[in-house]
């Protein structure tokens, strides 16, 4: 075991990706650290009249290109560590994707599935209280992460209205569509991957019909789901956190969501499917061509990914492989599309939402998809290219693309060469 932190991992592909360009050092030193990272203690009063607090945190990690963006999620597990990572990838998510913003993220650690909604909608707002000063629509621009939802930025961007005294929907992204939100929000981050794959499809050697195995059912795993056997493929497995299925000829993907929306696990499903029940650990392993883990950060580590056999792995999770463990795969031949790039769907459409509430005019359903469709292909092309110039993975191309953007941003502001004449 090392003192490596998460951050101190996430930051192996900057070094990687600066070895490959002429840029200044001080471009590395601004990209190393977060600019600000806040923690408080939220305190609320819960349903039985105690009070009870939660520690919470949130992180502008560089705003060079623009105000911050990312999500907030309530989990058991955040922590410091792990919110200043998310926003450092945030940061490169949004240079590879060309929008005009920095990284941020935000956590509670919390299993709000313990909460009443009553309590909920008080932590939900006590957020907002505590950092009101940080947030803002030309500032640092929350949305839905893990366990959040449109509801909760509902409750969060109201909260900011009756802090400020104004109106002001592009303080947060991923709201109710009454609220301002944007159509398109819902499935964008599985949407964009989707796209993503339909359009490198050839040079992945992924036919039509291809396979897929999904790791996390939730949110962007049912999204894709969907997307993909609409398409032609079979998803051939699923995992939650109690369990996975696996069935060679394909999954009915309709019957599954019903069951998962019905409060089922997917094991649970597993009969009235036709599937076998699997580990959820066993699931990276099945035969599928596509692997999607759509879970937590670090599901695929060196001691698993050596019994992935997919030949493609679309990362819909953020950081769900380890960098050891992306040595193994490219060892063994399997082409990576990484979280910065392939779920970079969610902060697109969050980002479209932004600009709708600023101008105040809204786009139809297929103008989203459309714009959406255009520059996932259009990024994802240019990733493609540096990774076969270059000679090098498809994260470090990912990589190399963000940093070329974020540096000459850093750049303009003046270097060492400059100031020392």
């Amino acid at each position: 075991m090392t003192d490596d932190t998460l951050l101190d991992r996430a930051l192996i592909r900057l070094e990687e990706a600066a070895s490959h360009l002429q840029i200044d050092q001080d471009v590395i030193e601004k990209l190393k650290y977060p600019r600000e990272t806040t923690k408080t203690r939220l305190l609320i009063r819960m349903d039985d009249g105690s009070r009870k607090s939660f520690l919470a945190w949130r992180c502008r990690y560089d705003d060079t290109r623009g105000p911050t963006k990312g999500g907030i999620r309530f989990h058991p597990d955040s922590n410091i560590e792990e919110v200043e990572t998310l926003a450092f990838w945030m940061t490169f998510k949004c240079a590879v994707m060309n929008l005009p913003y920095g990284g941020g993220k935000g956590a509670v650690r919390v299993d709000p599935r313990t909460l009443s909604k009553s309590e909920l909608e008080r932590l939900s707002r006590a957020y907002m209280q505590a950092f009101a000063t940080t947030v803002g629509p030309d500032r640092d621009i929350p949305a839905p992460d893990v366990y959040t939802n449109a509801m909760i930025m509902g409750w969060m961007s109201d909260e900011y209205n009756q802090i400020t005294g104004s109106v002001t929907p592009a303080v947060i992204t991923g709201k109710p569509i009454a609220l301002g939100g944007s159509l398109g929000r819902n499935d964008a981050t599985a949407r964009g991957g989707f796209y993503l794959v339909r359009h490198l499809a050839s040079e992945l050697g992924l036919a039509r019909d291809h396979t897929v195995a999904i790791q996390g059912f939730g949110n962007a795993g049912q999204f894709y789901a969907q997307l993909t056997a609409a398409d032609g493929n079979k998803v051939v497995a699923v995992s939650d956190s109690a369990g996975a299925i696996h069935k060679a000829d394909g999954l009915d993907v309709a019957k599954l969501i019903a069951g998962k929306n019905a409060g089922k696990r997917v094991a649970d499903l597993a009969a009235e499917l036709g599937a076998t029940v699997i580990s959820a650990d066993d699931l990276i392993s099945v035969e599928a061509d596509l692997l999607v883990p759509a879970a937590l950060e670090e599901m695929i580590s060196v001691d698993n990914a050596g019994s992935i056999k997919a030949k493609v792995v679309l990362e819909l999770a953020n950081g769900p492989v380890t960098a050891d463990a992306d040595k193994v795969l490219t060892n063994n031949g399997v082409v990576v599309l990484p979280d910065i790039l392939a779920n970079a769907g969610g902060v697109t459409v969050s980002y479209f939402e932004w600009v709708q509430n600023r101008q105040g005019f809204y786009w139809d359903l297929e103008e989203i998809h459309a714009r959406l469709k255009k520059m996932m292909e259009r990024e994802g092309r240019a990733v493609w290219d540096i990774a076969k110039e270059r000679d090098v993975s498809v994260r470090s191309a990912a990589y190399i693309h963000a940093l070329g953007r974020l540096s000459t941003a850093i750049e303009a502001h003046g270097t060492q060469p400059f100031f020392a004449g």
